[in-house]
């Protein structure tokens, strides 16, 4: 015998029983409504939030049940006496026909959330997948408190943004669970921090950046040596700059020194007829071509090459110059 037919079975067997007790004057004195009364299949239940529960209600009269909830936000019931857990509380299910009703309690269980971390660490652009379990397997939403700091996308996957803390909050059915996310300021190192170069010398500097994050590259003084975004350093003119490598607010530095070159003529004095050419020599130890100057061009004139025309009777300089040195030669010219 099914649950169903145990069920009413009982309920027959509880009305005769009820009806026997009764004299039969008083059976015949009172309509059968005057005596009705409502059996209900149960009279409390407990139910997680989306659940539903099947109430069933039998009327000693015969006549059909409306059914109505005390609070529908809490738990609904329709027509047919189908109860659906809506939020966590407790509502009064009734039951009721003409001059008699009965009642069941519902209690809807506030959903419990919990999330695998309560707390974590990342760098700028890494990622770290948070998940959630709800008591009655409803699902779940998440967002972060600061989405400039890092953010969250639908499947709890949290990306960062940049170094700083937000509160990932992961819902449902109104009831929460939250993680902090920090997230870290890089390490950043460089593999120089003193460079000596020479005008025109390049020199490239590696950054290692625990994030993985490219720096940005800065020259304090672009005059002396410039840098690229790559980290290539070129140096421009004798001097010192400082070279600054930078990642979310952490900078790493290397001073950059452009020298001053040796320069050696392959002589220091000479003497020349006038209208006799001669070539000077310049090593330069920057590997740079010098420039040539003559001290008066009207008794010496010499090119870029270093080769001297005596013009007239007298004595000059011829000069070689690089980036800040400059030496000289005496040029004594005869008739």
């Amino acid at each position: 015998m099914s649950r169903i037919s145990k069920f009413f079975l009982s309920i027959l067997l509880s009305i005769s029983l009820i009806l026997l007790s009764i004299p039969s004057q008083t059976v015949s004195a009172f309509p059968t409504d005057s005596i009705a009364f409502v059996i209900l299949s149960r009279y409390d239940a407990v139910a997680n939030i989306g659940d539903e529960i099947n109430l069933i209600a039998v009327s000693t009269n015969g006549k059909q049940v409306t059914w109505k909830s005390s609070d529908s936000k809490i738990a609904s019931v329709n027509t047919y006496g189908t109860v659906t857990a809506k939020k966590a509380g407790r509502a009064i299910i009734t039951a009721k026909v003409k001059n008699a009703e009965a009642s069941c309690q519902i209690t809807v269980n506030k959903t419990k959330v919990v999330i695998n971390k309560t707390s974590a660490s990342i760098e700028r652009d890494e990622t770290l997948k948070l998940s959630a379990t709800t008591s009655n397997g409803s699902i779940v939403t998440w967002k972060s408190s600061k989405s400039s700091i890092a953010t969250i996308d639908e499947n709890g996957t949290v990306t960062g943004i940049k170094p700083g803390k937000t509160t990932i909050t992961v819902k449902a059915d109104g009831t929460t669970a939250t993680c902090i996310i920090t997230v870290k300021s890089p390490t950043v190192k460089l593999d120089k921090t003193k460079v000596k170069l020479y005008r025109n010398q390049t020199v490239k500097l590696n950054a290692t950046v625990s994030s993985k994050v490219n720096p940005t590259w800065k020259s304090n003084k672009k005059s002396v040596a410039i840098v690229d975004e790559t980290g290539t350093v070129t140096a421009i003119k004798n001097g010192t700059a400082i070279i600054t490598a930078t990642v979310d607010g952490v900078s790493k530095t290397c001073e950059i020194t452009v020298t001053k070159p040796d320069i050696t003529l392959s002589s220091t004095e000479l003497s020349l007829k006038k209208g006799e050419q001669k070539k000077l020599t310049a090593t330069v130890s920057s590997g740079n071509l010098p420039v040539w100057t003559t001290s008066n061009s009207n008794i010496v004139s010499v090119n870029s090459n270093g080769e001297i025309t005596a013009l007239q009777k007298g004595t000059a300089y011829v000069y070689a110059s690089e980036d800040g040195t400059k030496v000289r030669c005496v040029i004594k010219v005869t008739e």
